[in-house]
């Protein structure tokens, strides 16, 4: 794909998902359902952390494209260091756990996850960008421009951290509200959450594995 086609798709993307992720954090919280607590506000939830990522992420390709343009090539190569990090080690496997684990879930007992309640709330069309849109931009990311991922070890320690300060966070709004950030945690017993906890970052790994190996296939 030319550069500067590149430029303006990272930039459409760049300012949709900025559009999304102020879209979601702007709901009137005097409108939210009884069951959803506000401490932590939407931040507590791996959805809106995703869009944030997605909107870093798609700010960072943008500026490495741009940087290319201007012939800044020793900077661009530095950005682009940052963005295949990114998207290999986060975005991608992100974007597609958030996709289907929710949609999974939301199919067997929605309660579980986005309760009915959150339609008075959250538009039909919010939430698809949220949670449906996500993968598709994620798979076009991969078949638009080549990413060079980390080595294994590498990538795989830093998606572990990344997963292990998300997990701590759930456990400390738990630990000072009494609620989880989803209802879908009650059900578990703890060491049923942490076989859940576990389970859900083997699924995230072989999401990032997915992810290189269609990078390699295509590229």
């Amino acid at each position: 794909m030319a550069i500067f086609t590149l430029a303006t798709y990272h930039c459409l993307a760049f300012v949709w998902y900025f559009f999304v992720a102020y879209s979601i954090t702007h709901v009137r919280t005097e409108e939210r359902p009884s069951e959803v607590f506000l401490y932590g506000g939407q931040w507590k939830y791996l959805t809106v952390l995703n869009l944030a990522l997605q909107a870093v992420f798609y700010g960072v390709s943008f500026l490495a494209d741009v940087l290319r343009l201007m012939k800044k090539l020793r900077c661009a190569k530095c950005v682009i260091s940052s963005r295949d990090l990114l998207f290999s080690v986060l975005a991608f496997p992100v974007s597609t756990f958030v996709c289907l684990s929710f949609w999974m879930l939301y199919t067997y007992n929605r309660e579980l996850v986005y309760p009915k309640s959150l339609d008075r709330v959250i538009p039909l069309w919010l939430n698809h960008a949220m949670h449906t849109a996500v993968l598709p931009f994620a798979v076009l990311e991969i078949l638009a421009t080549p990413h060079r991922y980390p080595a294994k070890k590498k990538g795989l320690i830093l998606l572990g951290f990344v997963a292990f300060l998300y997990i701590s966070w759930v456990l400390w709004i738990y630990s000072v509200t009494g609620e989880w950030v989803y209802p879908l945690f009650a059900l578990f017993s703890p060491a049923g959450l942490a076989a859940f906890f576990a389970g859900s970052l083997g699924v995230v790994i072989s999401f990032y594995n997915f992810g290189e190996f269609l990078n390699r296939m295509i590229w």
